[in-house]
Order: structure tokens, then C-alpha cells, then sequence
């Protein structure tokens, strides 16, 4: 029975004087508070929070929802404007980059707080200027939650007292805050520019694009011909000759750099596209599913910025190729994709995710008809605080839950169900964005993506991550060429793993989370745990001989169908989970474990997840990694008995890394992930504490003898019994310890075991 639509009744607010008076405070647990957190506030009620709207602005109330910080700081930037003062940022609670990050922001009316007299160099005070700071109470205060997973911001506090006279309206937006111009500006001045218009004209035109009256946009005449100036200080034609000759140079260097470009009728460079051959090798591996991110504009030079990336076996983010366009349309969009293609020797994703491009929608159909073409999710969610958090109110936070649910469902006909109730409860008939995202839905929403490997690049956690490396792109930008040569050392940079020294606890004890363990990267690992964790609490119920219902305990029927053939070793479910992520679902491990199935089928241990590659060559350039350190091992064991031992293994390594360090290495710019090194290495699983211990040491740090005589016992210390606790495997072969390894322990152990000696 579908419930009866909720009504949202919001009454106007009629326009605000300059002695309009308005205190409202929330505190993050919820308390009332002030701007200096120790004031006299009025509560505000739920029921008191109102939509207050006139025609010419929105004025802010506690609970107002943005997506980000820059949001929140323009709406309120827009609200000073219209009440005739400017603001400026102050206060932050936490840092960027360092934990959580910024977690609270205050914006304060830009005459808040009082002068500070600073002394000068020679220790004089420096001589008293004029300050219009007059220790105005004005601000909004946003604090930073975390609601479904989704970041966004929310205001917990909010003041309009002012203790001082406002600006006038055609005054107030000539104020520094107010006199900016966004990106959307300043794109549009540059397709003006390039139209032949006059800056008049376009001020002009602008002004009846945003509806505003004649000289009350947020910028000037002097802003826009200090804009031109600086593209014209810009010289892109030299630019992009410098760019195209940096690309030549990198290939003269390495053959297996790829570029390509195209110049138009009027010589002019119209696109590039580049990739590095470290690129390359991680496509090889882990470009069955890719990110396009085209929703960056490099202003200076009137291009268009496209970055493909990837999630690899460790959950990072790894870069495939980068392209610039001149225009945004399908025929750039087109040019773009072949020139990817072709830069992976022909080799298509399996996936690709995109922002909501019609364009580029349109241009994928054509050129990767192959490819799943699916939109970022993170994308769409990131744009709900602007599209329903005033027209929804109260509610917004019930109809975002509802979405997500509606989001991860399984079967299309229940998200058709539950969207039809959504919209008949909350009445979103009418809403453009309703109807946008239910026409594309076969674009986002998991009940129709299921059966396609999508490989993380689609969670929200991931999104993050992904976000801030592309960021580190833009933050590279400079001129053209050197952009090209930045890209490269970001590309190249790989920040130590913190798999290295991580440990992983098995949390079941079961068979089937050892083997995982020692196959499985952390990452992947981590996400095949949550399954197997969970999988208790589901109940396998037999159909047939290949099939079982499965369901959580609190269901009376419904559930997952699994199918299992273990002649064959197959197994699948209804799910899709491990079509779609590569790992298997709780339904299919509880089936597993129901019928005594103590290790994962081969084929549906994925390669890409592994922590070194499947091949046969790969799998015996572990086994000896593994030889190498339990012998390595033995071997400091053994030489710390005694002084004269010790000078023995000492003299002898040395000749062993002499004789190493002749021998040639690997080519320049091979990726770690093709060879099982560093975070490659097969994992150790402990027997006894139920942890797997993920430890390399650096294969860098050079053995000195200095070094290795700090590590002799000390005196009384039982050498032996330390050995016996030692229980990982020795020679590649479990079954014994390192103290009774026939191999090690042989009397007849000699530099010749070892490999050189």
C-alpha cells in the first residue's frame, strides 16, 4: 500500500531591511550555540525551519545542506550581497590533508573581529591604519558530515546582526567578495572572445543570460579586459608547439611513449592525447574498467582536460592516458576514444564511467560498442544538496535514504516498483531532475549494472580517492610542455604501499579466509572478509541437486538463488556481486561452507585481484622470493651463533651482491606491478594469533657488518627455542619450520645451496 504523499508549505519571508535582526545556532551535537560558542542564542525548532525565499534572494537556515565548502561560501556570498555587506572566511576546525580534514568553516561579515597592531621588522609598531573591522557579530557557521557515506556540508549556525550601516544594492557587488567571476564566466567570455565580441557587448549579454540588471553583475569591465589581457599574456600557438615538440623528445627517449595530435584548417592545434609506458603495462592489467574525467577546462588555454584512471589490485588510483581538447562535442569526444584505443594496442574496456555528457554518451555508443558505458554515481549524489535539499526540507534526509536503496536493489522490477512510490510519495512527478535521472537510469542505478565489472571504480569511497589524484593533475598545471613533463613524475611517483608492513586479522578461522588471505591483495582481501563475515547470518535452503535459495535469517522467503555444480566448479548467483566486483557474495560463500568446501575455486580468484600475476613464469618468480627470504632468514639465524660465523656470512654476502649488482636490472619505467617485488609478495599466514603478516624489508638498504653484530644475542638468550617458534615455511614447502628444514639445517649447506656461492 503506497503511503499518501507528504506536502511541503514553506511561507515567504518578505524582503529583509538593514535592522532586520536574525540569530539562529547549532552546535554539532545539537545544542544551540553562538558564533564564540559561549552566546545567548534563540532555539530554533524543527518546525520553525522555514524556506526563507523572496524573489531576489534565499536567506540561510540552520540545516541548509551544500555540497562543499566553495558552495556554501558563494550562497552566502550571494545573501551578503543582497543585504548590502561582503564576508570574508575565518575560523576552520581541522586541516586539509591531516585526518578528517576540515570538518567546520566560519564565514563572517567582512567588518567581524578588530584590528591586531603587528610589529614591523625593527621591532617598531607599525603605523595605525584605518581598519573597517568593528567587531561584527554576522556569520555562518557549516560543519561537515558524513550522512550514507556521501560528504557534504550542513549549517549549524547562523547570525544577522549587524552593529554597523549596509551598502547600498548597487553598491554592495562592487564589495572583493562579491566582484569574482566563476569558471562558467569565464568560459563564456572566452567563446565571446572568440565570436569577435566587444567587451561591452558581452557585459551586456551576460547580463541578460543571468537575468540582472544593467551594471549589477559580479565583476566589471576593467575584471573582463584584465581576464582578455592574460590570455593574450598566454601564447598558445607558441604553447602548443613546445607541447608537440615535448612529446617528440619523450618518444626519442622512449619508444614506448604514445602520442598523437591533430591540427586544424588554420594550423592551430586542435587536440592531443598522450600516454606514458608505464601507462601502457597497467592497462594491460587493470584497464578493464576506467574513469573518463572530463569536467576539467584549462581557461588560460581554452582546452578541455580528459583523464582516464583506474582502480589496480591494491584499490589505488593509476593513470592510463590524458588527452586535450579544443571543443567539447561529440567529434572531439570521438577523435579522443580512438586515440585511447589505439594507444592500448586496440584493447577497449570492459567499462567505462563518465559524468552525465550527452556528447560524450553519444561518442562512446559509436566508437566502444563493446563497452558498457555506465555514469558516476558520486557525480549524480554530489549534486543532490543543490537539486532537493530546499525543495524537500525536512524530508531531504528521508529521500536520500530512499534513493540509495533504490540505488544498490538487485532486481529491476523492484527499483521500478520503489521508484514509482518514491515519486508518488514525496511528489516529484513535475521535477526535471526526477525525471533526467529515471529516463538515464539504466545508466546508474546497480539493479541494471550488476553484470558488469565495474572493478570499485563505482564506489564512494573510491571516489575520493580518485578525485584527489586527478586534482594533483590540475594542480600541475603550468605551460603546456612542462604540464607534460609534471604529469609524467606524478605518474611515475608511487607512494609506499601501506600494505607493506600491514597485517591482516582472520576474523573466522576458516579454511576459506586462509586461502583468500594468501592469494587475495589486502584490498581485496578486505572486501572479500565483509562477504565472509556476513555470511553466517544468511540460511541455505537445498532446491535441487545444483541449486539453494539462500536468505537472511529474518526472511521468511524471498532471497538469492545460488548455483553450484562442483564437478564442474561453477558457481554463480543471483546476485551478480562477482560479475560485478570480482569477489564472491555472502550468498555464494554460505554455500561453500554449508558443503564443506574449504578453498575457492581458481576462476573465481580474479588475476587482477591477486597480488602477483597468474602466470606461470610470475607464480615461479614468487616461489623463489619466497625461497630467498625464509633462506635469508635461516641464514642470519645460523651466522649470529657465533663471531667467526658471523664473519663467514658476512664475507660471503658481499661476494653474493657484487656478483648481483653486475648483472643487469630492469628497463626503465617497468611498473612493480609486473614483476611480484615489494607489495607483490605473497602474503604469510600466521598459524598461531590468526594474522597474516604483509612484511618486506627494504631491498635497499644495504647489509653492513656493523649492522648485522648489533643483532648478536645476548648473553643467556636461547638461541634454539627462539627458532622453534619460527613457523613459516623455510623452502617453498609447508610441513616443518625453518629448524628442520632438510634443506637449512643440512650440514652440507654451503654457498652453492644459496644460489652463487
Amino acid at each position: 500500500m503506497r503511503s499518501a504523499p507528504l506536502r511541503f508549505n514553506h511561507p515567504p519571508l518578505s524582503g529583509m531591511s538593514e535592522g532586520t535582526n536574525m540569530v539562529m545556532g547549532s552546535s554539532e551535537d545539537g545544542t544551540d550555540i553562538s558564533q564564540d560558542d559561549n552566546g545567548t542564542t534563540e532555539e530554533t525548532p524543527e518546525d520553525a525551519i522555514l524556506l526563507r525565499q523572496t524573489s531576489v534572494n534565499l536567506v540561510p537556515f540552520i540545516g541548509q545542506r551544500f555540497a562543499s565548502q566553495d558552495a556554501a561560501y558563494e550562497f552566502y556570498c550571494s545573501f551578503a550581497k543582497q543585504c548590502g555587506f561582503s564576508i570574508r572566511r575565518h575560523r576552520t576546525r581541522g586541516k586539509d590533508g591531516v585526518g578528517r580534514g576540515v570538518t567546520r568553516r566560519d564565514f563572517t561579515c567582512h567588518r567581524g573581529g578588530y584590528p591586531q597592531m603587528k610589529l614591523s621588522e625593527d621591532g617598531k609598531m607599525q603605523r595605525n591604519r584605518k581598519s573597517s573591522r568593528c567587531g561584527c557579530q554576522a556569520y555562518m557557521r557549516i560543519v561537515k558530515r558524513a550522512d550514507f557515506d556521501v560528504p557534504e556540508w550542513r549549517v549549524t549556525g547562523f547570525s544577522n546582526i549587524h552593529n554597523h550601516e549596509m551598502f547600498k544594492l548597487n553598491e554592495a557587488h562592487l564589495l572583493p567578495p562579491s566582484c569574482t567571476m566563476s569558471p562558467d564566466d569565464k568560459s563564456r567570455i572566452c567563446i565571446f572572445a572568440k565570436a569577435g565580441m566587444s567587451v561591452r557587448q558581452m557585459l551586456r549579454l551576460m547580463e541578460l543570460e543571468k537575468g540582472v540588471k544593467l551594471g549589477c553583475l559580479p565583476f566589471t569591465e576593467i575584471d573582463v579586459r584584465n581576464l582578455l589581457l592574460s590570455f593574450r599574456n598566454v601564447n598558445q600557438d607558441n604553447d602548443a608547439i613546445d607541447l608537440i615538440a615535448m612529446c617528440k623528445k619523450l618518444k626519442d627517449e622512449d619508444h614506448n611513449f604514445k602520442y598523437d595530435f591533430k591540427i586544424d584548417c588554420n594550423n592551430r592545434l586542435e587536440h592531443i592525447a598522450w600516454s606514458y609506458a608505464s601507462s601502457v603495462r597497467l592497462y594491460e592489467a587493470f584497464g578493464d574498467a576506467v574513469v573518463f574525467d572530463t569536467t576539467h577546462h584549462l581557461d588560460a588555454y581554452d582546452m578541455w582536460l580528459g583523464i582516464w584512471v583506474g582502480v589496480d589490485n591494491h584499490g589505488m588510483t593509476c593513470f592510463f592516458s590524458c588527452v586535450l581538447l579544443r571543443e567539447e562535442n561529440m567529434e572531439s569526444f570521438s577523435w579522443a576514444l580512438k586515440a585511447f584505443v589505439n594507444f592500448m594496442n586496440g584493447k577497449a574496456p570492459q567499462t567505462i564511467l563518465t559524468d552525465q555528457n550527452m556528447w560524450l554518451k553519444e561518442a562512446i555508443a559509436n566508437e566502444m560498442p563493446d563497452t558498457k558505458h555506465a555514469f558516476c554515481i558520486w557525480h549524480i549524489i554530489s549534486k543532490f544538496s543543490d537539486w532537493f535539499s530546499i525543495l524537500l526540507g525536512s524530508c531531504y534526509d528521508d529521500w536520500k535514504a530512499e534513493f540509495l536503496r533504490l540505488y544498490n536493489l538487485e532486481s529491476v522490477q523492484d527499483f521500478e516498483e520503489g521508484w514509482s512510490e518514491m515519486v508518488e510519495k514525496y511528489e516529484l512527478h513535475a521535477n526535471k531532475h526526477i525525471t533526467s535521472l529515471y529516463a538515464f537510469r539504466s545508466f546508474w542505478a546497480l539493479s541494471f549494472l550488476r553484470n558488469y565489472f565495474f572493478g570499485g571504480t563505482m564506489d564512494i569511497y573510491q571516489s575520493g580517492s580518485i578525485t584527489a589524484f586527478i586534482q594533483r593533475f590540475l594542480s600541475a598545471q603550468s605551460r603546456l610542455d612542462y604540464f607534460v613533463e609534471e604529469l609524467a613524475d606524478i605518474v611515475d611517483f608511487k607512494p609506499e604501499l601501506p600494505q607493506k608492513l600491514h597485517k591482516v586479522y582472520l576474523k573466522t578461522g576458516s579454511p576459506i579466509e586462509s586461502h583468500a588471505a594468501s592469494v587475495l591483495t589486502p584490498y581485496a582481501f578486505g572486501k572479500f572478509q565483509e562477504e565472509l563475515v556476513l555470511a553466517p547470518q544468511y540460511a541455505s535452503f537445498p532446491v535441487d541437486e545444483y541449486c539453494f535459495q539462500v536468505r537472511h535469517h529474518t526472511q521468511i522467503s524471498g532471497g538469492c538463488k545460488v548455483i553450484w555444480d562442483s564437478c564442474q566448479g561453477h558457481i554463480s548467483c543471483s546476485c551478480s556481486w562477482f560479475e560485478y566486483s570480482g569477489i564472491l557474495c555472502r550468498h555464494v560463500l554460505r554455500v561453500l561452507s554449508t558443503n564443506n568446501c574449504f578453498q575457492i575455486p581458481d576462476n573465481y580468484l580474479p588475476i587482477r585481484w591477486q597480488c602477483v600475476s597468474s602466470s606461470s613464469s610470475s607464480r615461479m618468480h614468487s616461489e623463489k622470493i619466497q625461497l630467498l627470504e625464509s633462506m635469508a632468514s635461516t641464514l642470519m639465524a645460523e651466522s649470529v651463533e657465533t663471531e667467526e660465523r658471523l664473519d663467514v656470512a658476512c664475507e660471503q654476502i658481499s661476494i653474493v651482491l657484487s656478483h648481483i649488482r653486475d648483472l643487469p636490472t630492469q628497463t626503465h619505467g617497468e611498473s612493480a606491478y609486473n614483476c611480484p617485488s615489494d607489495s607483490m609478495i605473497l602474503p604469510e599466514v600466521e598459524d598461531s594469533g590468526g594474522i597474516a603478516n604483509f612484511t618486506v624489508e627494504n631491498p635497499d638498504d644495504p647489509i653492513t657488518l656493523a649492522k648485522l653484530k648489533d643483532r648478536l644475542p645476548r648473553v643467556g638468550v636461547d638461541i634454539s627455542r627462539k627458532r622453534r617458534h619460527h613457523s613459516g615455511p623455510c623452502c617453498g614447502h609447508f610441513g616443518h619450520d625453518a629448524s628442520d628444514c632438510p634443506m637449512t639445517r643440512s650440514d652440507q649447506m654451503s654457498g652453492t645451496t644459496l644460489g652463487y656461492l
